[in-house]
């Protein structure tokens, strides 16, 4: 298995009391895995983690053969981060915060890619409106062209469907079935079962700072995996 990512033993612990314990899992180049596990099962801390945003307390990790914390530049320069929040600057424009993000990536000539990306998210006619004037599926769809900008081997997504509506999700779904199509490896946090039995190759469920279940996607759909759900968090969802 060609993997882009590796963590080993991995420990977080705040104020002693431990988050993630002796956590190991490898990703391979080119899968979308979908992180699944209650609140306080680690998810969140292990995207931050990857991010390279937190500092393990034990443990390692390896992103496309770089190390974390003490390679953090070479690593970020490797992901794309969508969260549940933005992360945009709302008093600019769509087009303004991609180049604002662009030159943070010390990228130029960058003018054809983010009228590009602005056309793929759906946001070409809204590209030079403010931020602050989208809506919340508008917003979310802008931080994913932000996290393609630089074309990373690795997205990294917490949460991206919190409050969304019916319609932004089914837009959100498509981007990103594309990123997949392309050979982004993608690690999704989600409480969302349906769509990660949709839209991941693997499910991997959090419990209690470790990994309880691990498996294909294609080996259950939505009804099965809230089963093994349940079994291993104890947690209906």
């Amino acid at each position: 298995m060609n993997s882009l990512i590796e963590i080993n033993r991995l420990v977080k612990a705040f104020d002693l009391l431990p988050v993630l314990r002796q956590l190991d899992l490898s990703i391979a180049r080119g899968e979308f895995v979908a992180l699944l596990g209650p609140n306080g099962s680690g998810k969140s801390t292990l995207i931050r983690l990857l991010a390279g945003l937190s500092k393990p307390t034990a443990g390692t990790i390896t992103i496309g053969g770089w190390e974390l914390p003490r390679e953090a530049a070479a690593v970020r320069a490797q992901i794309g981060l969508v969260s549940h929040k933005p992360l945009l600057y709302e008093n600019l424009t769509a087009r303004e915060n991609l180049l604002f993000f662009s030159r943070l990536y010390n990228m130029t000539g960058v003018e054809a890619r983010i009228t590009q990306l602005l056309e793929r998210v759906g946001l070409a006619k809204r590209g030079g409106d403010l931020v602050r004037t989208y809506s919340r599926g508008m917003q979310q769809r802008l931080s994913i062209a932000r996290a393609l900008l630089h074309r990373p081997d690795v997205l990294l997504l917490d949460e991206p469907y919190t409050g969304l509506d019916q319609d932004a999700s089914f837009v959100l779904d498509g981007l990103l079935r594309d990123a997949h199509t392309e050979g982004h490896t993608i690690l999704m946090a989600t409480h969302q079962l349906d769509r990660a039995a949709t839209l991941g190759s693997r499910v991997v469920i959090l419990s209690r700072g470790a990994i309880g279940y691990d498996a294909p996607a294609a080996a259950q759909d939505a009804a099965q995996l809230a089963t093994n759900y349940t079994h291993v968090t104890g947690m209906a969802q």
